[in-house]
This record gives structure tokens, sequence and C-alpha cells, in this order.
């Protein structure tokens, strides 16, 4: 495993999420706390096919460091290519084997929580991974089963062939987004193998976050959609306070708004309106601070709006 990862302490993850860990976002949460980005999820197809909007997405902030990138596949020779095409590019730690998945298009190609329902096709991919890849470390992200929970022989094949540590979702397939998250299947995976276990899955604030750490004895948690709209969460965790100064959120909206500009260009402008409704909730005024930004394209005057709103609101 790389010396830039290190279990001693819990390891806070921020989870990949497709139309939101770009760039940008990643490097906002990493600057405020987090200790590992991961990639959006790559296609290991498209990497194969030399896709530029694959290689784009495959870009890194300096600042990400360790950083790990995610793929997606379901045939061995596939992700043979794209983990040697990866070996070529610098600065990354970790590849990482998405298995959790739900979306019908990604299931429906064999891939992400497909693979549950074929724990040897798995076993193979991942040492295929393990063996092809020059980077330092493999990981795996998986959700407790497809259908029904086969949690402990998942995290027992994901150990036996060659993976440095396992991300798990805590719902299976079948229970998409809106299941209970079942936490003590996460500590039973943890008791079961002896390599790290991150624990992942409606983890949406600073006490949720410690209450999961000390339920399941996991190694760290991988935080998502409880970090879009406040990628504070991190900087809560590792400051140790569930407290967050105001002028702190502040800091932080405007930095992931000026990384926009900086990655997109004049197009981050709309890109960061779904960001700005998200961060306003809560807020006096909020539903004003929405209607006016939905209808500016300048980025002078929209990164004066938000300035002005997140200085000068409080939450209602």
């Amino acid at each position: 495993m790389t010396d830039k990862i290190s279990f001693d302490t819990p390891l806070y993850v921020l989870a990949p999420l497709a139309g939101f860990t770009d760039l940008p976002f990643r490097s906002v949460v990493k600057k405020f706390g987090a200790d590992l980005t991961v990639s959006e999820m790559i296609s290991s197809n498209a990497l194969v096919h030399s896709s530029q909007k694959t290689f784009k997405m495959l870009e890194k902030s300096p600042i990400e460091d360790p950083y790990s990138v995610q793929i997606a596949g379901s045939d061995a020779d596939i992700i043979k290519g794209a983990v040697e095409i990866l070996n070529g590019q610098d600065g990354i730690d970790i590849i990482d084997l998405n298995c959790g998945c739900p979306v019908p298009k990604v299931v429906g190609h064999g891939s992400g929580s497909s693979l549950l329902r074929d724990l040897d096709k798995m076993g193979k991919l991942i040492k295929t991974i393990k063996e092809t890849s020059t980077k330092s470390t493999t990981s795996v992200k998986v959700r407790l089963g497809f259908d029904e929970k086969n949690h402990i022989e998942i995290a027992k094949v994901v150990e036996a062939n060659g993976a440095d540590f396992i991300a798990v979702h805590g719902r299976t397939r079948a229970g998409k987004f809106k299941a209970q998250v079942d936490y003590d299947a996460i500590k039973q995976m943890k008791e079961s193998v002896s390599i790290p276990v991150i624990a992942n899955g409606d983890i949406d604030s600073y006490e949720k976050a410690r209450w999961v750490l000390e339920h399941t004895g996991a190694d760290g948690v991988m935080i998502g959609r409880g970090a879009v709209g406040a990628p504070w969460i991190f900087h809560q965790l590792k400051s140790a306070t569930a407290n967050i100064d105001p002028m702190i959120k502040h800091k932080i909206i405007l930095e992931h708004f000026d990384k926009m500009m900086e990655f997109y260009g004049y197009k981050g402008v709309p890109i960061f309106r779904k960001h700005a409704h998200t961060y306003s909730k809560g807020y006096a005024g909020a539903s004003a601070l929405r209607d006016k930004v939905n209808n500016i394209t300048d980025i002078t005057e929209f990164r004066d709006i938000i300035d002005t709103f997140f200085k000068e609101s409080h939450l209602v």
C-alpha cells in the first residue's frame, strides 16, 4: 500500500459522484480536510478507446495527493488495457474498481454492482488490476450484495484477490439509495477481513460520521452526497468539532466558485448554479438568491452576489 495512505487514524474520503465530484469540488474538499479524493467513475471502455472527454476526467489538482481513479468495466482484457493506460499517467496512487454503481445503464453492461452477481468474475477483475497496475494501491468499492446480502462473502473475495482496502456502501443494489443503510453489516465485513474497510452510505453530518466510525469499527468513512452543499464536513472531521464558523463556509463556497471558473471558464457559471442552490438551503433569502443566480451569466456579477449573500446571510 502507498506510504501516502495511513490507516493509523480514520481516513476521510470523498466518494465519487457523477456530475458533482469534478476537479474543482475535489480540490476544495482536499484543501479543507479530505484525506483522499477519487475521480468520477471512468469507463474502462472509454479509456481504451481514447475518449478525450474521459481523459479530461482524469485531470487532478496538484493538491490531490494521494489520488484515486475509479474505473468500471466487466471485461478482463479491457480492464487490463485501461490499467495499462493509467500506468502511463503520473499522479495516480490508487486504482479503484467500481462494483457498487446501481445505475441500470452501468448494470446492463455487466459493470458496477452487476459484478456482485458473479463473484468469480469480480475476483478475476480485481486480480487483473492488481497484477497489471504499477500504482501502489488497488481498492474496490462494493455494496452488500445485489438482491440479497452476501457481504461477508464479497469482502473475502475482495481480500483474496489482492485488494489493499475496500469501501462499502451499506445497501444492496436492490436498495438503490433509499433503503436503510445496514451499518451492522459493514461492521461484520470489517470483522471478517484483515484489510482496511471504509464505511459509506447516508453519512450526512459530522455527528453521523463519528457515530458510524464508532459503531462499525471501520478504518474510515467515505462521504458523497453528504458533502454536496456541505463540503465543510471534512473540515469538521479534521478539526474534530461539530461547530463550523460561517466565515469558513463563506471561504469554502467562494473557493469552490473560483476553482470552477478556473477549470470551466464562463461555462462554469451555469454549472455552479446547482451548487449555489444547495449551499443556500436553510439561509434567509435563499429562494431570492436562487431566482437571481438563475438569470446571471457574468462571472464577476455572479461572484459578487454569492460573496455578499454568504457574508451577510444567516441560517433561518
